[in-house]
Parts: C-alpha cells; structure tokens; sequence
C-alpha cells in the first residue's frame, strides 16, 4: 500500500458475504472475499493480523451494535464494512436509516485512526428477476453509501457499475451470496481500491466463454421455480417465523490472528 502504511492489524465488520457464505461451507470452513484480501495483503505487510467479525443474517444496525465496538477494541489500521443487502430485503426497507448506520461506523473506525473500505451492490435484478422490486433500493443504498464514505475519507470499491459481476458463474446456487470466484473478484476490487502492490482492474474483465452456459438452469422459469423451492421459501418461512440464519452464531475470527496463506 502506498507510503508508510503497512498493514498490522485488519479488522472486517458485516454480514453473510463478509463471513464467506458461498465460498466454502460449514463443515470445512468459510473462506470469503475478506480472507482473501487478507491473503492478498500479507505478503506486502509482514505479521499482518486479521480478526472476521461478521455474522450471517446481520442487518445494518446489528452490525453497529454488535461489531462496531469489538472491532475499534482491536485498534485496526484497516477495516472493512460491508452490510445493507439484509436490509434491502425486508419490507420496512429505509435507506436513510441503513446509510446511517453504515456512516456511524465509517465515523467511528476512521475517527479510531483505521482506513475503512466499503463497497456497492450489484442489481439484483440482473441475477434473478424476482429481485426486481429491489432493484430502486439498491439504487438508493449505493448512492448513500458513496456520499457517506466521501464524507469520512472512505475507500470505496464501486462493483455496481461493472457487468460482470452479475455473471451467474460468479454467484452461489442461492443468488444471494459470491460463489468462489465472485469472492475472490471482491477481494481483488477491494484490494485495487485500497491500492495493495499488484493489484489492477483485471477484476472488471468478463469472464471467458458465454455468460448463459453456466450454471446450468439459471434464467429460465424451471431454474426459477426450482431456486424459489430451495432457497426464497426457506427464506420466506424464516422471516415470518421471525428466525434469521445467524440466531445463535458468533464471528468466525473474532481475535486478531496470523494471516496464513
């Protein structure tokens, strides 16, 4: 990273996609977008130490009021908060109040001394079209996200205005979370914005062959009818039940720990 500032210790705050959901799994572990840019900065930033305080099913204000103050107890010099998508899906959705909430840790990490990186969300809609209804609020969240993180001198990975991040092959069988290698692209365009040595736009490039080939079903009505039946009405019955996926979890790495590559 440019001048004196080497990484000692990278604290991530969020939801879901910052834990690894999508990338890994349960029983063999969770890697994630976060993992990997740690991975991505230990070699220019020797003895690096890396703590994950996100937990899946977070909305944003649980992410402040859970994260905020173990993360600033860490005395990070660099931090990374990501959350809102768990807002966005629920139907009392505010985006003032969501950006708020992003904005207050913004304040708090980089009044702390730490550099803080963000990111934008893709549409939704361009993944799967039942997520159309979602798509202005996006739209709002990242507009707010950009004014709020310009406000405190916050990095930003801008992924919403590149297409390939919606490529299907990017994504888990969900929708919802980063596959693999939609994990290891955030890594890469957070690591560009922040300005880790070797680090370029190749993260925006598309990937080879077609877009619609895999994975196989997506786009189509049966590939809908099936994700509905697997994955939105479990969701569904989730949310009525008042259940989220994250009751009863804790963050993965909550300690300061050697980064191993």
């Amino acid at each position: 990273m440019p001048g004196d500032d080497r990484v000692r210790r990278f604290v991530a705050l969020g939801d879901s996609q910052t834990e690894g959901l999508g990338d890994g799994d349960d029983t063999t572990g969770l890697r994630g977008w976060a993992d990997r840019l740690a991975e991505r900065l230990a070699p220019h930033n020797p003895g690096v130490q890396y703590a994950n305080l996100a937990v899946r099913g977070r909305l944003a204000g649980q992410v402040r009021e859970e994260q905020l103050a173990p993360a600033l107890a860490l005395r990070p010099d660099l931090a990374t908060v990501v959350a809102g998508v768990n807002d966005l899906l629920r139907p009392r959705f505010d985006a003032d109040e969501v950006a708020g909430h992003l904005e207050a840790m913004f304040a708090a990490l980089t009044g702390g001394g730490a550099r803080v990186a963000t990111l934008t969300f893709p549409d939704m809609a361009r993944i799967t079209p039942l997520a159309r209804p979602v798509a202005p609020r996006v739209t709002a969240l990242n507009h707010r996200i950009r004014r709020a993180a310009h406000r405190h001198g916050v990095v930003v990975a801008d992924t919403a205005h590149h297409s390939v991040v919606t490529d299907p092959r990017l994504w888990s069988p969900d929708r919802l979370h980063a596959g693999p290698l939609g994990h290891d692209r955030i890594a890469a365009a957070v690591a560009e914005a922040l300005g880790v040595p070797g680090a370029d736009d190749s993260w925006t490039h598309p990937l080879p062959g077609p877009r619609e080939t895999t994975p196989a079903g997506w786009r189509t009505a049966a590939g809908d009818l099936r994700w509905a039946a697997s994955f939105l009405g479990p969701w569904l019955v989730r949310r009525l039940q008042g259940r989220s996926s994250g009751d009863g979890r804790t963050a993965k790495r909550p300690d300061l720990l050697p980064v191993r590559r």
